[in-house]
């Protein structure tokens, strides 16, 4: 049977049993590439290192490269359980040899009735990567053995913003024949647990732009995750545990781990939708995910071939989105000033026939079909206007984890993943904003529950950008800079066209009845 872990699970020792011996202090094995460099403790094997090499820490205070392993917690630790008994390896010393980029330890481990257990671990790091190759064997007694794989508890903090490093503290999992899920730290109590329990192909623990995942090979699984919420010494949640259960099948154990930036490519190269470790959209993940995906692949693909900052790139597409849907737009918003014709006439209709409900249907579809206008014009109109808004939403996620916006300036902005320091670029959306919708207003007639949205959505788009990312600003700011001259051209026309008339006459003058 799958054992069930949390955090309780310990190697402490049974009552009456002799006092564990003192640790031998650790010996740490180096792999250093031109991409990473990673430190393997001979204290269980556990891999204590990773620093990321072409990525600095933005932190204030610091300087260097980005070190993801917080001082004294290990970013991989194992457990054995065998029957009756669990034993932590971070407290069994190993001896390591290293060949190149493979470490390997060996040792022998204890259980409570003086059980020797040899455990062996090998590390395979792949030059000029993320990868790191984990195989191992346990030589257990007679009866189930699990090795339980110990996500990192944190990460350490390499970004300017301490709360949103905290804020975006996850583990995320992906089942077998189940799309991706993750739990933020902050959503977990202290000692709240959760188990997934069902076969799983990987789990991971991830701040904003870089994770540690674990792997199973292809054609393997783990059984189960668990994951319990750590103590709180303030309001942010700032450690958790994460726990996977590997069974010993014959003895020996195998998983691939990543370790490293969430560069989309590279998570999309390990397979098995591992570029899914961050789910977006919640619930409406199914919807959101592709959305997601066609968009970072749009802006990579600008980026290399166009070899342009992501800062102009951000603009390119904005007006590129704008222009290519111009043509439905414009049809979409004269269809709207047919129906603002047509709506006086209707209105007329309606009082005349209110109480026959038949008449009243023949006599507006007449007054439809005497002007060309669908009856389903409103909502036809609207459906353009839609269109930007899956890119826009699906940029809001993208914005959150991608890594190759973090620390990009463009103009006086320091870093287009932050929101702007000076909330300029949140103004200039909500003002320009108010201008597209008082253009919009001119010539049409007078609407109090129009003037109102007028002046009510800029100061909402205002409250909703100051805290976004000054690059989703930019891309917003575009889209509105370049619908300015398609509003103003079609007010224009609307001012041109004649009054709306009912039968020949002016509907400001008739009388029904």
């Amino acid at each position: 049977a799958t054992p069930t872990v949390g955090a309780a699970d310990s190697a402490a020792p049974a009552p009456g049993a002799p006092a564990p011996t003192p640790v031998a202090p650790a010996e740490t094995a180096l792999v250093a590439g031109s991409r990473a460099a990673y430190r393997v403790s001979s204290l269980g094997g556990s891999l204590v290192g990773a620093e990321m090499r072409t990525y600095r820490s933005l932190r204030a205070g610091t300087t260097g490269a980005a070190e993801l392993a917080p001082r004294g917690d290990a970013l991989l630790s194992y457990r054995l359980v065998v029957p009756g008994d669990t034993i932590a390896l971070s407290r069994v010393p190993l001896r390591v040899s290293q060949s190149g980029n493979t470490v390997q330890l060996q040792g022998t481990a204890a259980g409570r009735q003086g059980q020797p257990f040899p455990v062996s671990i090998t590390y395979s790091f792949a030059p000029d990567s993320y990868v790191v190759r984990v195989r191992g064997s346990v030589q257990a007694a007679a009866g189930p053995a699990f090795l339980l794989v110990d996500l990192p508890p944190t990460l350490a903090v390499t970004e300017r913003d301490t709360v949103d490093h905290y804020n975006n503290l996850a583990y995320a999992w992906k089942p077998l024949n189940d799309d991706a899920s993750s739990i933020a730290f902050g959503k977990l109590d202290p000692g709240e647990r959760e188990l997934v329990a069902e076969p799983l192909a990987w789990a991971v623990a991830k701040s904003k732009y870089f994770l540690l995942g674990v792997l199973a090979p292809t054609g393997q699984r783990f059984e189960e995750l668990s994951v319990t919420g750590g103590v709180r010494q303030s309001k942010a949640a700032t450690r958790a545990q994460g726990t996977l259960v590997l069974p010993l099948a014959g003895g020996g154990f195998a998983f691939d781990s990543y370790v490293g930036p969430q560069e989309w490519r590279r998570l999309v190269a390990q397979g098995r939708e591992f570029e899914t470790s961050n789910p977006y959209g919640g619930w409406l993940q199914g919807l959101v995910q592709p959305f997601a995906t066609i968009v970072i692949r749009i802006l990579l693909w600008m980026h290399d071939a166009l070899r342009l900052s992501y800062g102009s790139v951000l603009i390119v597409l904005g007006v590129a989105v704008r222009l290519l849907l111009w043509p439905l737009q414009q049809n979409a918003m004269r269809s709207q000033i047919r129906m603002q014709r047509v709506q006086p006439e209707l209105q007329l209709v309606q009082t005349k026939y209110k109480n026959d409900p038949q008449k009243l249907q023949q006599e507006m579809m007449k007054v439809y079909a005497e002007h060309g206008v669908s009856p389903f014009s409103a909502l036809t109109g609207c459906l353009p206007m839609l269109l930007p808004m899956p890119i826009f939403f699906a940029l809001f996620f993208v914005f959150q984890n991608t890594i190759e916006f973090r620390g990009v300036p463009f103009l006086y902005l320091p870093d287009i993943s932050l929101k702007d320091p000076y909330y300029v670029m949140p103004v200039l959306v909500a003002g320009t904003s108010f201008l597209l919708s008082w253009i919009g207003m001119r010539g049409a007639p007078p609407n109090p529950q129009t003037q109102m949205i007028t002046y009510m959505m800029p100061a909402m788009f205002l409250f909703f950008f100051l805290n976004v990312a000054s690059g989703l600003n930019l891309y917003y700011l575009v889209q509105n800079v370049v619908a300015l001259p398609q509003q103003w051209l079609l007010a224009r026309e609307r001012s041109k066209s004649p009054p709306p008339t009912v039968q020949g006459t002016p509907v400001t003058k008739r009388k029904v009845g």
